[in-house]
């Protein structure tokens, strides 16, 4: 099995026989923990050196220090190793050091995959798992560096992780076990963390099946009065569903109609919800900045405000004051990054509020106005992305006219990033994504708006990808990282992690090696290196990017190399139509194949649209069909010099190019010579 790590509790490692392996001093495992928090990319020597002395000047000698510490960590960890043999584990690449640990090695790699592994397993699976799962927490994640910059986001990471397996292991616990089992861990859950209102659901839940009516209802109201009095905030739709349900004995609540029935009454008691006390006014608007913070949070807060964003935007209309709705619709200035809705009906909603709020704002001439507006247009511009109507364009084009006049930079920020999301309208447009990047960057740095010039940076690691500058994705991807350290923004390094996936697929080597030519990388590496990013998406609150994205990703890879699509039911989420005639085609359907390419509709107008065009092309060329292959060829003509799908940043198909010569063959056969 080799050497494993430990960092859910203090940063250790163990040998093949279980022994804790003696990694020196405080400094030696600061380094180790480092390099996992690195998540097998490179750390170079001076970032070493700034985070190991963060608290002040690094002494003279410090880089040598750093080489030093390594040297005994490489003899720890590999003791057998030949003095002039290169090392397997810790090596040395470009400017620093990585870690190059298999995701089964480290524990907290391990846990986020059995986590994510849990939700898809039966309810009496899933707990044996996540008990096992949650076991190997030794104390809180890299302990021992709590104080420090560099572990900050990481800790806070794996710590909504784990409360969020407890919460599964006990919903997990009430499908399959007396339910009078669940209650004391649940009681201790809902003390220590006393603000997780699902914690208090499930406590009240168990308390109800196991007989006790009373004290259910009880921790309903306990609920209530810490949120009322400590937040300020009545309790979430499902809290106050189950205590509504409870007293009228609902007969869902029967364990025999529980199994996942509680979570989707609880997501339709929250589609319902449109309620708002007298006087709500101010705290309306208070909360959307709350839920403005939270969402930059991800996982479990990103998720909660995006629903809790449509509930305040139904109560601010139902007030009847259109200048609260339009300020609590254009609060919510979350920088957006992926082009495909997490929930497209709660993007509907949004929509409809917005343009319903426009119509009841007609221009005044007025700075303020002119600026609501502006906020409400890049509303409907970012919540109406993929779509192929014209709206969405027109109203980032008219949201970004009102920023530039009012010259206000963080509106014109929010209306660039909603430029962004509605520069798909053909295909081949990196070009023009980079100039946006670009001025975000720069608009931001100016102007101290790090969460734009976050933005900025991925939006150009996207646009270099997509036309094969990895040298300057490369640099994105660090600035980003960076900035995502310094200031706690955790879901940055889900897109930098998949594009070090697509990096090694394209390039055979990683960010920050001097390597930086096109050579396809290792087949084996490369798809465990996109197994291993799709590890990151647990938890992030992202469904929109999760799902499907790792099955696109292993077939674009192997397709791309002329090996057969992964086998197995593999779920392709809403890229299956333009996936489906390519499977039936490799599977030696060919009738089945030129049908579904008759029906394939055109893609989304997103960052997936050419590697979605070049799926079609693919089958188109394997069944002959001359239509598919015209359609593929008109769509991707303005990408021929760009790489299929690589402007995601997370996967491609290879040479856009290479597609169209395909295709022209096939479109020509039976042309006049």
């Amino acid at each position: 099995m080799g050497v494993r790590f430990g960092v859910l509790g203090p940063a250790t490692a163990w040998d093949d026989a279980g022994n804790t392996i003696d990694v020196k001093g405080p400094r030696h495992r600061a380094v180790l923990a480092r390099l996992i928090v690195a998540r097998r990319r490179v750390v170079p020597v001076d970032l070493l050196v700034a985070d190991l002395w963060e608290d002040g000047d690094p002494p003279r000698g410090a880089v040598s220090a750093v080489r030093t510490f390594v040297a005994a960590l490489r003899r720890a960890l590999e003791p057998e190793r030949p003095p002039r043999a290169a090392p397997r584990l810790l090596v040395t690449e470009g400017p620093g050091y990585a870690l190059r640990a298999a995701t089964g090695a480290v524990d907290a790699w391990r846990f986020e995959q059995a986590v994510a592994d849990s939700a898809t397993l039966p309810p009496r699976e899933a707990l044996e798992r996540l008990e096992e799962a949650l076991g190997w927490w030794r104390g809180p994640a890299y302990a021992e560096f709590a104080g420090q910059e560099w572990a900050r986001a990481e800790r806070s990471r794996l710590a909504e992780l784990r409360l969020h397996a407890v919460e599964r292991r006990a919903e997990a616990r009430l499908a399959v076990r007396p339910a009078a089992e669940a209650v004391p861990d649940l009681d201790a859950h809902v003390a220590e963390h006393p603000w997780r209102e699902d914690g208090w659901r499930l406590l009240a839940l168990a308390l109800y099946r196991a007989g006790r009516q009373g004290d259910a209802l009880a921790v309903l109201r306990r609920a209530r009065a810490l949120l009322v009095e400590e937040l300020g905030v009545d309790p979430g739709p499902a809290l106050r569903r189950l205590e509504s349900d409870i007293l009228h004995q609902a007969p869902h609540l029967d364990p025999a109609a529980s199994g996942t029935a509680d979570a989707v009454w609880a997501r339709a008691a929250a589609a319902y919800d449109r309620s708002a006390p007298p006087g709500a006014r101010a705290r309306l608007e208070s909360t959307v900045n709350l839920m403005r913070d939270l969402a930059v949070t991800g996982g479990a807060g990103l998720e909660a405000a995006g629903r809790h964003r449509v509930a305040a935007v139904a109560a601010a209309e139902e007030l009847g004051d259109a200048e609260l709705t339009a300020r609590v619709i254009g609060a919510f200035d979350v920088p957006a990054i992926w082009t495909r809705s997490d929930d497209p009906a709660r993007a509907a909603q949004v929509v409809a509020a917005a343009e319903r709020t426009l119509t009841a704002l007609p221009p005044d001439g007025t700075r303020a106005r002119e600026a609501t507006r502006a906020r409400l247009l890049a509303a409907v511009a970012l919540e109406s992305r993929g779509g192929h109507g014209p709206r969405g364009p027109e109203a980032a084009r008219q949201a970004e006219r009102l920023a530039r006049e009012l010259d206000d930079p963080a509106l014109l920020a929010f209306a660039l990033n909603a430029v962004f999301m509605q520069s798909f309208e053909r295909a081949g447009l990196a070009g023009r994504r980079d100039a946006i990047g670009a001025e975000l960057v720069a608009l931001s740095g100016r102007h101290g708006l790090v969460t734009f010039e976050v933005l900025g940076h991925l939006v150009q690691l996207q646009a270099r990808c997509a036309l094969g500058d990895f040298r300057a994705a490369d640099e994105h991807a660090a600035a980003a990282g960076r900035l995502a350290e310094r200031h706690e923004r955790p879901l940055v390094g889900v897109f930098t992690g998949w594009y070090r996936a697509l990096r090694l697929d394209v390039t055979g080597a990683l960010p920050g090696s001097a390597s930086h030519s096109r050579l396809d990388g290792d087949a084996a590496e490369v798809e465990g290196a996109y197994r291993e990013a799709a590890g990151l998406l647990v938890g992030t609150g992202m469904p929109g990017l999760e799902r499907g994205l790792a099955a696109l990703a292993l077939l674009c890879a192997r397709v791309r190399r002329g090996l057969p699509p992964p086998g197995g039911d593999a779920d392709y989420g809403p890229y299956e139509p333009w996936v489906r005639p390519l499977l039936l085609a490799a599977a030696g359907r060919t009738d089945m194949a030129a049908a579904a390419l008759d029906e394939v509709p055109d893609p989304p107008r997103d960052l997936l649209l050419e590697a979605m065009w070049c799926l079609v092309a693919r089958a188109a060329v394997a069944t002959g069909h001359r239509e598919a292959a015209r359609r593929a060829r008109d769509a991707l003509a303005p990408a021929a010099g760009e790489l299929a799908g690589a402007g995601s940043g997370l996967l491609t198909l290879g040479p856009v190019s290479d597609h169209l010569a395909a295709l022209t063959r096939v479109s020509r056969q039976g042309e006049p010579g």
